[in-house]
């Protein structure tokens, strides 16, 4: 499959949108407003996934300080903290004709390595029960059900803490 992930641009708009819009039940999804905000506040942690031209991928979050992710941060960019600890993780979203083929495994991967070179504490998301077993094999730890009630859906916070000593950066990287 030849994909490129890249950062995204102000001009992926209206593509991230609606890669949201088929990824996400509508109480759940982020609006084009929300997404225009995220763009412009902190583009350095979105990347997309492009097939042919086509964007067919994405995944974002802020960066801060907290070690949960509350319901503000999806509407507030004032939580976006870019020397912030944490990576957090909103949205990760691929379009369902190509799910199934690792892409979703390469986005994440791509934030994690790309956190780990900003020199991040690690990442942070929120995602439904039956989700946490596909973030564990990452090394995410559920922490038991968020204060989040986004969409009115339930979910688990989860955490990916990097290990700071050299020994054992070693041995998550190997």
């Amino acid at each position: 499959m030849d994909i490129i992930i890249r950062q995204v641009m102000p001009e992926d708009l209206d593509a991230v949108a609606r890669v949201e819009a088929v990824c996400f039940p509508e109480a759940e999804a982020a609006s084009r407003a929300s997404f225009e905000r995220r763009i412009e506040t902190f583009p350095e942690s979105f990347f997309v996934a492009e097939k042919g031209g086509e964007i067919v991928g994405c995944i974002n979050g802020c960066v801060t300080d907290e070690r949960v992710i509350c319901d503000e941060m999806f509407e507030d960019s004032g939580y976006h903290k870019p020397d912030g600890t944490y990576q957090s993780i909103f949205g990760l979203g691929v379009v369902p004709q190509l799910r199934r083929q690792g892409l979703a495994k390469r986005l994440m991967e791509h934030l994690i390595a790309d956190a780990r070179s900003k020199g991040r504490k690690g990442l942070i998301l929120t995602c439904k029960d039956r989700l946490i077993p596909y973030y564990e094999k990452f090394g995410y730890r559920n922490l038991g059900v968020s204060g989040s009630v986004h969409g009115g859906a339930v979910w688990y916070d989860m955490i990916l803490e990097f290990d700071s000593s050299p020994l054992g950066k070693k041995e998550s990287e190997g």
